[in-house]
């Protein structure tokens, strides 16, 4: 049965609220083609409402994954045509609509899923990432898919710049977590590999206490370099994209190796100062943006 706007609402909007910010979503800037606005915004509302279901609050880990597989149910009831549950119709409808338009791979959003609801463990066990194989594929599923509906919608399939695209997103999530250690570690998420910590003796109480050590520095540096080479293996794809895209593409790769700059410049500091971009950062990235 189809579910009714209760009397004296209105109806969802078949259009997604636009973007605004959201760590794995690198793009819908002015740049955008405007033909696209609407359908980024539509996927961006999607993921945006599921991180921050995973992520946001204070609720409990089960009250989270019962949301999340809520979630996921109105996903396949969309693709299948049905009627969304009232509770997110403001971002499946768009969605549902964006879905009939432009064939999105079901699949890859259901990706995004998997991801938040394995955040959600991840952090109710207070468990880290075993290796980088373990935190790749957790990669493939939280920030691979964004990029790869982006070239869905460009129309643009090839193997080789799904590779490319795959490295982009890749890099922009691992800066993430790089970036994000003063934050992420006191609320007991942790994406430090733990063999990459065990290599170079890295001491996981001085870590959980944000202390910066000899061992600590070279950690950061050696995965902040490992993020760098993917970035840069990824970086020939901004020449694929056509016109305005291809600009966007090329501040997101810009943005985010500016922001290993200030990782790598703060020698371990990360785990106590999140580096943020300053007005100046901007000009230094659209600079080398032109000499891309």
């Amino acid at each position: 049965m189809h579910a009714q706007p209760r009397p004296g609402t209105d109806p969802p909007s078949p259009l997604a609220a636009p973007v605004t910010h959201y760590e794995n979503f690198p793009v819908a800037s002015v740049l955008c083609p405007p033909a696209l606005r609407q359908p980024i915004a539509a996927i961006y509302a999607f993921a945006r409402t599921a991180d921050d279901m995973a992520d946001e609050g204070d609720a409990p880990a089960q009250a989270r994954l019962n949301d999340l597989n809520a979630y996921r149910a109105d996903l396949y009831a969309i693709a299948a045509g049905q009627t969304p549950s009232p509770r997110w119709a403001g971002v499946f409808i768009p969605l549902q609509a964006v879905l009939h338009t432009h064939r999105l791979p079901v699949q890859l959003l259901d990706d995004l899923l998997s991801a938040f609801m394995q955040d959600v463990r991840k952090t109710r066990d207070a468990e880290g990432y075993a290796d980088r194989d373990e935190l790749l594929d957790y990669c493939r599923r939280s920030a691979n898919p964004v990029g790869r509906l982006l070239l869905h919608l460009y129309d643009v399939s090839d193997d080789s710049a799904l590779a490319q695209s795959d490295a982009i997103c890749t890099a922009l999530q691992l800066i993430n977590f790089w970036q994000d250690l003063s934050v992420d570690i006191p609320r007991g998420r942790h994406y430090l590999p733990r063999a990459d910590c065990a290599s170079h003796s890295a001491c996981q109480a001085q870590l959980q206490a944000l202390h910066s050590t000899p061992e600590n520095v070279r950690l950061i540096a050696d995965c902040a370099r490992w993020s760098r080479a993917l970035m840069e293996s990824g970086a020939p794809l901004v020449h694929r994209l056509p016109g305005r895209a291809g600009w966007e593409l090329r501040l997101v790769v810009q943005g985010g190796l500016r922001i290993l700059d200030k990782v790598q410049a703060l020698r371990g500091g990360s785990l106590h100062t999140r580096p943020r971009l300053r007005p100046w950062d901007w000009c230094v990235m659209l600079a080398r943006a032109m000499a891309m």
